[in-house]
């Protein structure tokens, strides 16, 4: 079973993981620091609660069976392009992008799973379920 943001221990854990983070770290995943990262993710639940609107792209992961395996079984492949509306390449304030994925993972645990979500624009339709896990 995936981790998602809708269990309580899986955003504790995240919270733990940024709270190991510096300004400094270096990429080991993609080419963002440390900053754009928290960018990016910011955007990202933005997005998710549908205050940031992005462009949709018409790809095969959009439809199922495979738009499941991707998002609930295989690990999420470097390189893979991200919308265009999550890019960070600005120098971003290390505090207040921190402060900013932080007071964003609070609010999620908030959010009625029930309320109505934006499409994503790789995977189209999602399930709250879906969102939590990504």
């Amino acid at each position: 079973m995936p981790k998602t943001l809708w269990d309580a221990r899986a955003r504790y854990e995240l919270l733990q993981r940024m709270e190991r983070l510096s300004p400094e770290a270096t990429p080991l995943w993609g080419r963002m620091n440390a900053p754009q990262m928290l960018a990016h993710l910011a955007k990202w639940m933005e997005m998710a609660e549908g205050r940031l609107e992005t462009t949709e792209v018409k790809r095969p992961i959009r439809y199922p069976p495979l738009k499941q395996l991707v998002v609930y079984f295989l690990p999420w492949p470097k390189g893979v392009p991200t919308a265009p509306e999550l890019k960070c390449r600005d120098l971003f304030d290390w505090d207040k992008e921190y402060a900013a994925v932080r007071q964003l993972i609070h609010s999620f645990e908030k959010r009625d799973p029930k309320a109505p979500w934006p499409v994503h624009p790789a995977f189209g339709k999602l399930t709250s379920r879906a969102w939590g896990v990504l």
